[in-house]
């Protein structure tokens, strides 16, 4: 689901590129590249393995129709200046930046599993290094978005700093009256404007039901997007 409501942040008519960084086997850049058809789409991820299920996915017939939009780059999503350059990552190429960076802390209980171990554990200045990153390979005016824990926003805000501005704040709810879960956050490269903390986005209307509002549907099988309320 987190895959799927980051890849509803992208809303876009016409020819658009888009970067998603730490991709894993790429289930959000090939959900937009399947609501988008004109939407041409970088999966940049470090592992090896997880990019050979990205591959894998890409050869399956009913992806025929994305597979020639999207390119695969093996790339550390932290690499600077020259080293992130010729790692296929260029300044000012891409008009999107989507990112689920890793989220547990290191007091979480870890998985056995080394390769889902790696691709969930937060490090220090995780935000800083990955939003730095998504500044540098986007044009002016482009758009960052990305899906994280309530618990921090206060490194995204202080991530993005002057160089994304018009932040857009959701919290996400399982249902009203608890605490939210998750927050999608939009910002624009270069922007002034000021935050905006949105309405909530309720995954369960019914108390009583697991079952998806409408809408939270809509978003997860991508017949919608979420679209931001200004620039």
């Amino acid at each position: 689901m987190d895959a799927m409501l980051l890849a509803s942040l992208v809303d876009a008519a016409g020819a658009v590129t888009v970067a998603d960084l730490g991709a894993g086997a790429g289930a959000a850049g090939l959900a937009v590249a399947a609501r988008l058809d004109t939407a041409r789409v970088t999966l940049v991820e470090r592992s090896p393995e997880m990019l050979v299920f990205a591959e894998r996915s890409l050869k399956l017939p009913e992806n025929a129709g994305i597979s020639e939009r999207v390119t695969l780059v093996e790339a550390d999503v932290t690499l600077t200046g020259r080293a992130r350059v010729a790692a296929g990552l260029p300044d000012d190429a891409f008009d999107h930046v989507i990112m689920n960076p890793p989220f547990n802390d290191a007091g979480d209980r870890r998985t056995p599993d080394a390769l889902k171990a790696e691709a969930h554990a937060m490090t220090d200045g995780l935000f800083e290094s990955w939003i730095r990153t998504a500044g540098a390979i986007m044009i002016p005016g482009g758009q960052l978005s990305l899906i994280a824990r309530p618990q921090s926003i206060a490194e995204i805000i202080d991530a993005c700093g002057k160089r994304f501005g018009g932040l857009e704040v959701t919290p996400v709810y399982p249902r009203a009256g608890e605490n939210a879960v998750r927050i999608l956050v939009t910002a624009i490269k270069g922007s002034k404007a000021r935050l905006n903390l949105r309405a909530p986005l309720l995954m369960h209307d019914d108390p009583e039901s697991h079952r998806f509002s409408p809408f939270v549907d809509d978003l997860n099988n991508g017949r919608a997007a979420y679209s931001r309320k200004g620039r």
